[in-house]
């Protein structure tokens, strides 16, 4: 059993810019490179396998060969996660995802709950966070016809580190100048509320979604997004914090200094992103090499590899399910 390291696949969208390229070394001939999808069996974004047996393939081929590596604890057989950069170098949309009853009946696939690691911020950036009154549909409707949404908007001023958790129905968009890493559902179901009426490379509106989006939308008053406190754990040779748990997936901030180990059970695969730094990840199989990990990399870890050791200086994300 192997250790994969990952190549994504890029996507363009209008609102990106050219950092993924220039700080994290991803090789995609795209302008603007919005995201890279680093770990992703969705079939709008395969990732692949970039070494060993399975070199080559995509992470969907190897996991349907080897449905264990998922673990016992998903019982679908899928990978529930898709894992993200994005380099938010313009605003997104305003958008919303629906849940998994909604999305699976009439989009056949899954709704789409996330999390955002704020990698990077400009300051004085900002996201959108659901709304700061409650609304209707008619206010809604007004407020997009006349270009007046921003006022029922909640913004949130973003800094390095942030974390969000944003639930399906939850109304948002990240702002110009935030680098996130985004951990969500395995899906790609956004309905656009609001695209400033922007153009794209064809001279095109991009298409709204409203009507769909009212059908799912929490037009409630949203929760002010706080920073909740996070308790960080000090060991010898690292420090780690739990960033978000939820019922799709575990995410754990890893600050290496000299190294930790961890063990990848039988129950669910683990996946690392160096979001900083250098590792080198192995595992007790002294038949396997063990594989670097550079700024902007990610290795899918199969449930049941065993004990692993990462020794380095970097930052890293590891998620579960």
């Amino acid at each position: 059993m192997e250790i994969l390291k990952l190549t994504p696949t890029g996507k363009d969208y209008l609102w990106g810019g050219t950092r993924l390229r220039e700080e994290y070394e991803k090789k995609i001939d795209l302008t603007p490179l919005a995201e890279t999808w680093e770990c992703s069996i969705h079939p709008d974004g395969p990732s692949y396998v970039k070494n060993g047996e399975f070199k080559g393939m995509t992470l969907a081929e190897v996991l349907k060969q080897h449905p264990e590596y998922i673990g016992t604890k998903v019982k679908n057989g899928e990978l529930p996660v898709l894992i993200k950069f994005i380099d938010a170098k313009k605003d997104l949309s305003v958008q919303v995802h629906p849940n998994d009853e909604y999305a699976r009946k009439y989009e056949h696939q899954n709704g789409k709950t996330e999390m955002w690691y704020v990698i990077d911020a400009e300051e004085g950036a900002s996201l959108i966070y659901g709304f700061q009154h409650k609304v209707t549909p008619e206010i809604l409707k007004k407020a997009v016809e006349t270009g007046t949404l921003d006022k029922h908007l909640q913004k949130v001023k973003v800094h390095k580190g942030d974390v969000f958790y944003v639930p399906a129905g939850t109304v948002h968009g990240i702002g110009a100048g935030i680098l996130v890493a985004e951990i969500q559902e395995s899906s790609n179901v956004t309905y656009r509320v609001y695209d400033y009426n922007r153009v794209d490379k064809s001279g095109k509106k991009r298409e709204l979604h409203f009507d769909k989006a009212l059908q799912v939308m929490d037009m409630e008053v949203t929760p002010e997004a706080k920073q909740k406190p996070r308790l960080v754990k000090h060991y010898p040779g690292c420090s780690r914090e739990l960033l978000c748990r939820c019922k799709y997936f575990e995410t754990e901030r890893i600050q290496v200094t000299k190294g930790f180990s961890f063990s990848v059970m039988d129950n669910s695969f683990q996946v690392l992103m160096c979001i900083d730094g250098y590792s080198q990840v192995e595992t007790m199989d002294t038949e396997q090499k063990p594989v670097r990990l550079y700024k902007g990399e990610t290795v899918f870890l199969p449930a049941g590899i065993g004990r692993c050791v990462v020794v380095g200086d970097a930052t890293m994300l590891k998620i579960r399910c």
